[in-house]
């Protein structure tokens, strides 16, 4: 069984609906799907319903970004279930902060000479969680960028004219709120840490294996084979449980696709069966 543990709808930055995610898992031949919005859970109930339907596991989860000086420190936190808990709490609160920063970057634009709206952006979302993306996508409609790539390299990354920060979790916070809610905290895609040392790595791990993190993100879709390899080795020397995923946004990460990447990424069930051991249910 193949499987993909890192994907995002409409209900943050993804293009797709939670049910044509799962869909897509589905033409993908996938065993099981992970919807892991950005602060949001508001996909799940959605893509829930269409997983049963469609007789593939569906695994609520979420994506979040961290408090980290070096670099991007994001924390997949798999098996989240959308009730009362407290990480679940927490996400209103997350939430309220992109929509200050939203605000602030798209006055800035607007400052910079484009004229769009925060009304433009939200309608660009579709109802979910608004992300840079989404901002990224008007400007591209309005010819203010060609891309959305270029919109970041130019505007809405870190670093530039644009670009805005908002609060973000401790990454202990995070991962002791993730495992009181009962799911698993799984280290995103390692290579945005900005980390360059093995000194360096060595200490990171250690100290969030001790705040009890789960798993890091081995197999992802822009490493190569010899990268797989490498983090999933690594994950095993610090105690850490490999996993993998897509990190599928629909057209705003183009020629991506769900459970392939970008046709070259395998995620294996076992995956799967080891991190379920780590939820409260089992």
């Amino acid at each position: 069984m193949l499987i993909d543990l890192h994907t995002h709808s409409t209900a943050s930055d993804g293009s797709e609906t939670p049910t044509r995610l799962v869909e897509l898992a589905v033409d993908a031949g996938l065993g099981a799907l992970a919807i892991t919005d950005h602060d949001t859970l508001q996909g799940v109930a959605e893509a829930s319903v269409a997983a049963s339907t469609a007789g593939i596991e569906l695994i609520p989860g979420v994506e979040l970004s961290l408090a980290y000086e070096r670099g991007g420190m994001h924390l997949l936190v798999l098996w989240l279930e959308p009730a009362d808990g407290p990480l679940q709490d927490r996400l209103s609160d997350l939430r309220s902060g992109r929509d200050g920063r939203n605000a602030r970057i798209v006055q800035l634009l607007n400052e910079a000479g484009m004229s769009l709206t925060l009304n433009e952006v939200v309608e660009q979302s579709g109802g979910g969680t608004v992300g840079r993306p989404h901002i990224a996508a008007v400007m591209m409609r309005h010819g203010f960028v060609p891309d959305i790539r270029t919109a970041f390299d130019l505007w809405l990354g870190a670093g530039r004219p644009a670009y805005v920060g908002r609060d973000r979790l401790d990454p202990e916070e995070a991962i002791d709120l993730a495992r009181e809610s009962g799911a698993v905290p799984i280290l995103s895609h390692p290579h945005t840490l900005g980390i360059t040392t093995a000194t360096e790595m060595s200490e990171l791990l250690t100290r969030l294996r001790r705040a009890g993190l789960i798993g890091l993100e081995a197999i992802y879709s822009s490493y190569h084979r010899h990268e797989r390899a490498g983090y999933a080795d690594l994950a095993r020397r610090f105690g850490l449980l490999p996993s993998g995923g897509s990190d599928f946004h629909g057209t705003y990460k183009p020629g991506l696709s769900i459970g392939s990447g970008y046709g070259d990424l395998v995620v294996p069930g076992e995956m799967l069966d080891s991190l379920r051991r780590h939820t409260a249910r089992s």
